[in-house]
């Protein structure tokens, strides 16, 4: 059993799907890795480091050849895959949603692809589950990059010169990254404050010492999975009557609406912008897709009236060794429940949960029950972010 990782090619993308702690677990499986050469240098893992793992070296042409397994972190392009073996297993974060042409062509080359984003949430699963772990690093990262364009102190200070007041950080959306920031915000002491369409996230957010903002008028737009239904005409302007008053007194505003395959929803207007004080600074974790805040330009920090608004599309990629690392883990996992230990070989159950969930093409076919090669959405009821799968699993911050 041959597993290939493959060095990254998307700009700014400065992960990788294996680290020298993965490789030797692999190695335990009964795997020879092969890796495309340079491809953990944007996470600080060298050549040499996976070297002394275990693992081999070479060109992506050597490493892909004769590979049972090929893992990246973003999609690579089926023509850079020329050379594999048909029936070899690609695995990864695919984006398939908006990218059908993408995936028909790795169904024609007879690769296996394995989207992980579309991976269960249950039990079982949650060790393998890539998107709560990058939206977890996703939230912390925004209230970094934030605190870092903050021309003020984030806690407050009581010094002989006179009091210091604490930033005033407002988090829309209460799911994965939702509560990281929260967490993070909290522990550089600021005042937090988060809204969520779901009424049940105000147990979450209150357990970690934050404010819940909700509208009345709301009550609760719940839907099935834990993760949000469409609002109504009337619910999206009661909520955006709430957002604009309650942005306006803010100092810091992180955004986390991010629908895979569909363009983010405008959550924060130009107007909204325009109230706030000069100095504020605004993160859109939705940039990839649009971005929630009406100003937002993907890779840029834009700055309208003094308020700086951040539209970085891989926030995750910003904190790259420990989002490799995690990643990495979450890879590991799902690889062990193809394997037979005894044998040491690929013995994938295609019938499993696990497997039938996230398999797009097979044997030249595009076989995902929700991904069609004319697919163009996915389908309403998606998340706008990972939602935490219990109060007990979210992060804690200081009391």
């Amino acid at each position: 059993m041959k597993i290939a990782v493959l060095r990254e090619a998307s700009t700014g993308e400065s992960r990788v799907a294996a680290t020298p702690e993965t490789v030797a677990k692999l190695i335990g499986l009964g795997a020879e890795i092969a890796i495309e050469a340079g491809a953990g240098l944007g996470s600080r893992i060298s050549d040499q480091n996976f070297a002394a793992a275990g693992a081999s070296l070479g060109s992506r042409v050597e490493a892909i050849d004769n590979a049972d397994i090929i893992l990246c972190v973003r999609r690579p392009s089926a023509a850079s895959l020329a050379g594999a073996r048909s029936g070899a297993l690609l695995i990864g974060a695919l984006d398939a949603f908006g990218h059908e042409a993408e995936i028909a062509a790795f169904a024609a080359s007879g690769l296996t692809a394995i989207s992980m984003e579309f991976m269960p949430r249950i039990t079982r699963a949650q060790v393998m589950d890539i998107l709560s772990s990058q939206a977890n690093l996703s939230g912390y990262q925004a209230v970094i990059e934030a605190a870092a364009l903050f021309e003020r102190a984030m806690p407050m200070m009581m010094t002989a010169a006179g009091t210091v007041r604490p930033a005033k950080v407002f988090v829309m959306g209460a799911g994965v990254a939702g509560l990281q920031a929260i967490a993070t915000a909290r522990r550089l002491g600021a005042v937090v404050s988060a809204t969520d369409v779901r009424a049940a996230a105000g147990e979450q957010v209150e357990s970690l010492g934050a404010k819940f903002v909700m509208t009345d008028a709301l009550k609760d737009a719940s839907g099935t999975g834990g993760y949000a239904r469409e609002l109504t005409l009337t619910e999206q302007a009661a909520q955006a009557e709430l957002v604009a008053g309650h942005i306006a007194k803010q100092d810091i505003v992180i955004t986390t609406a991010l629908i895979p395959g569909r363009p983010a929803p405008k959550l924060v207007t130009a107007a909204m912008i325009e109230a706030m004080t000069p100095g504020a600074i605004v993160v859109d974790l939705a940039a990839e897709r649009g971005g929630n805040v009406e100003l937002t330009r993907a890779d840029e920090i834009v700055e309208h009236n003094g308020v700086k608004i951040v539209g970085y599309t891989n926030m995750a990629s910003r904190i790259p060794t420990t989002a490799s690392q995690l990643y990495a883990r979450n890879l590991l996992a799902f690889i062990e429940t193809l394997v037979d230990t005894a044998s040491k070989s690929l013995a994938i159950t295609w019938d499993d949960e696990l497997v039938k969930a996230t398999v797009l093409t097979r044997d030249g076919a595009i076989v995902h029950p929700n991904f069609t090669s004319t697919a163009t959405l996915p389908p309403k009821n998606v998340p706008l972010e990972p939602p935490p799968r219990k109060v007990a699993d979210a992060p804690k911050g200081d009391a």
